[in-house]
């Protein structure tokens, strides 16, 4: 759909660059190569504002990056066209919003994770021993068994073993 809409925007296909990466990646090789390729009068099509940065700070950088190429930056999907003043003034205020929802975002999220750790909500992995088998594994590791044999007994690693037990016993 992306690649569609450059190439009906009037992008030739041996100027569409394609990343597989999430725009939230620090590493978009294809990304840092078109950018360095700019020149004078050239003009960085995106199909959406959000695939060329994550940050307000990061667009900010990459809008400087285009401008030192003499370069000029389109979105199609927000309509921002860099070669106009209002082109201009609608990225800065695009880009601060796009921020802004993403803080919002990550602010909620951070709220629903403290609410439910409140409410006993546990995160992560689950043990691969519960409690009783801890402790009756800390027995089988005092009593001198391996590491080993504690392990095969409840067909488990033996670094899940010495995770418990190691420095544990007596």
């Amino acid at each position: 759909m992306q690649e569609q809409a450059l190439l009906k925007a009037g992008v030739r296909p041996n100027n569409l660059h394609v990343e597989k990466v999430s725009a939230a990646s620090a590493k978009r090789h294809k990304l840092e190569w078109s950018l360095s390729t700019l020149r004078e009068g050239d003009v960085l099509v995106v199909w959406k504002m959000d695939r060329i940065a994550r940050s307000l700070l990061d667009l900010i950088g990459r809008m400087k990056q285009i401008e030192a190429a003499g370069a000029q930056f389109r979105s199609l999907t927000e309509q921002i066209d860099t070669r106009t003043p209002g082109g201009r003034l609608i990225f800065h205020v695009l880009g601060a919003l796009a921020e802004f929802e993403r803080d919002l975002v990550r602010e909620r999220t951070r709220a629903g994770v403290k609410n439910a750790m409140a409410s006993g909500t546990r995160f992560g992995v689950e043990p691969k021993l519960s409690p009783k088998q801890v402790a009756q594994a800390q027995k089988m590791r005092d009593a001198g068994m391996s590491a080993g044999k504690i392990a095969e007994h409840f067909n488990v690693s033996r670094p899940t073993i010495y995770a418990w037990t190691v420095g544990k016993s007596k």
